[in-house]
């Protein structure tokens, strides 16, 4: 390659973040393939079990076979805080333990 510019660098190894180049560094470009990478996968959805939802925006999520739309994370359907929360307010329809949240977040059982 003697004088000649190289355009194009290896696809395998910058992945998505091949579009920023040298910049911002190497651990957030790395950081920015880790998201994109899980975003993009095929997700299960609630309704159907079915690994077909995809983002259609932030934090909007369709599934292509039974047509559910509904909201979830920006980068995954379903958030460890939103885990979190629908497993408090299931604890409290079911009416067993009582359950009680704390200011800070935390569950405490009565």
């Amino acid at each position: 390659m003697d004088g000649m510019v190289r355009k194009h660098t290896k696809g395998w190894k910058t992945k998505s973040a091949g579009r920023f180049g040298p910049r911002y560094g190497l651990k957030i470009r790395r950081q920015v393939i880790a998201i994109e990478e899980q975003m993009r996968a095929p997700h299960k959805c609630p309704r159907c079990d079915r690994l077909s939802v995809s983002r259609i925006g932030t934090g909007i999520w369709k599934c292509s076979k039974c047509e559910l739309v509904f909201s979830g994370g920006a980068y995954v359907p379903e958030t460890p805080a939103g885990t979190i929360a629908k497993r408090v307010v299931r604890r409290f329809f079911e009416g067993g333990e009582g359950v009680a949240v704390t200011p800070e977040g935390e569950e405490k059982t009565q």
